[in-house]
């Protein structure tokens, strides 16, 4: 046993560390809240990992993305996450796809075996094609939705997506998947009323909304924490 799992083994017995190494992760999204799950099960030992992104970070990020840093402005995150996933864990299987989600690609994001995926995507559209192929394909998923506009780290619930409430994001997700079967979707969301309303575009017209580092954090961190859950009670 390497010392990177000497103290999650204390925790979860070498079986567990053997489950968390043998198990396989599609990351969807690695910025406010997808860095800080990939953080999570990174560090946790999971063994095969797909990060899916399509963007390039901006100093707009600095403020709650762990993978954002002088440094890596202008660069692809898929790029940057991989790197820095190689040297927490050098023998993990690690593989960027630079790709944005949508109809024509979503097949081949979800190709291959792989155990679970983790959404932390926060394009509502985007959003939708991954977990409308997920509900199909019958994938276990766990799904992040809004983060901004929120304050109490205390009020982050996770559900199934059907019981979710107060969060405008998981209304609408809900809605646009009324015809799936979303039972494999669990979600992270808040149960805080969203403190504004988003009052700016980006030039791509995507609401520009407010947010701290700690609660995305929160967000990612328990989407991580229930994914490790899931691998370890798995027969």
């Amino acid at each position: 046993m390497n010392g990177m799992a000497e103290r999650t083994s204390l925790i979860i017995g070498e079986d567990g560390i053997s489950k968390l190494r043998g198990a396989s992760v599609i990351q969807v999204g690695c910025g406010a809240v997808g860095g800080y799950s990939l953080e999570g099960l990174v560090r946790a030992g999971v063994g095969r990992i797909r990060v899916v992104d399509h963007d390039v970070f901006s100093e707009s990020n600095l403020n709650r993305q762990i993978l954002a840093t002088m440094d890596s402005v202008g660069r692809t995150k898929v790029k940057v996450a991989c790197e820095r996933v190689r040297s927490i864990n050098p023998d993990i299987e690690i593989e960027g796809m630079d790709v944005l989600v949508n109809e024509d690609t979503v097949a081949e994001i979800l190709s291959g075996d792989y155990d679970v995926v983790v959404d932390a995507i926060d394009t509502l559209r985007c959003k939708v094609e991954l977990l409308r192929k997920v509900s199909e394909l019958g994938i276990r998923t766990f799904s992040s939705m809004g983060a901004a506009l929120h304050l109490d780290t205390q009020a982050v619930r996770v559900a199934p997506l059907v019981k979710t409430k107060v969060c405008p994001l998981a209304a609408s997700v809900r809605k646009a998947l009324r015809d799936c079967d979303t039972s494999m979707i669990t979600a992270v969301y808040s149960e805080e009323a969203p403190l504004v309303k988003p009052q700016e575009r980006d030039d791509h017209g995507k609401s520009v909304l407010g947010s701290l580092p700690t609660v995305p954090a929160v967000f990612g961190m328990t989407l991580a924490n229930e994914t490790i859950k899931y691998i370890l009670d798995r027969e």
